[in-house]
């Protein structure tokens, strides 16, 4: 079985967001995997990188004080499950404050010297799948704005921090006004791909 952890990214407790997050920890537990969830905005995690966090970003150590407790359930995990509202083309705040603080230097990755390609660290990273909705139709993001949040996580963090794991996404489009039929038939496509996850 994994250690899977699972963040979560929504104000709203009673979103569609949030009700996917439950349904993937219910049936991650019920795999028998060991799931931890971190749900940021319940958390009321700072997104704010902090002066001292930045000041050592180059130095000898990354000053993780504020942040230990996520790097540790980072650190921990071989499945990671994400999910999130698609705002603007982008993460909500709380999320990429979460890449910045947590996925930091001597934690997700190593600096090269003359800043040159960062060494990952990552490696115990199996498998990532991310779950996100959008109220844009699925042409705007894919054939206009080509995918932004995609990339920057398949490119700019995962290929630089956990190279072997497993990446995949799924995409709600016009989240704020679909059909219970179609949102049925997205956490079925949800489930499926969790079902997928070893077990061993």
């Amino acid at each position: 079985m994994m250690n899977c952890l699972v963040v979560a990214a929504h104000p709203l407790p009673e979103s569609l967001c949030m009700a996917l997050t439950q349904r993937v920890v219910n049936q991650l537990k019920a795999a028998g995997h060991t799931v931890v969830l971190e749900d940021l905005c319940a958390d009321n995690f700072d997104p704010c990188l902090s002066s001292a966090e930045r000041v050592s970003y180059y130095s000898s150590a990354y000053d993780a004080a504020q942040v230990a407790g996520q790097v540790e359930r980072l650190l921990a995990a071989e499945g990671l499950v994400l999910l999130f509202p698609t705002w603007w083309f982008g993460f909500p705040a709380v999320l990429k404050g979460w890449f910045d603080r947590v996925w930091a230097p001597g934690i997700a990755y190593d600096h090269a010297r003359n800043f040159g390609p960062i060494k990952p660290r990552l490696k115990h990273l199996k498998r990532v799948l991310v779950v996100t909705t959008l109220g844009a139709p699925w042409w705007v993001d894919r054939l206009i704005m080509r995918q932004p949040v995609k990339k920057v996580l398949k490119i700019a963090l995962l290929s630089t921090c956990a190279p072997r794991c497993k990446f995949e996404m799924l995409s709600l489009y016009k989240a704020e006004n679909l059909p219970p039929a179609r949102v049925e038939r997205f956490r079925a496509r949800v489930e499926e791909r969790l079902a997928r996850w070893p077990r061993a």
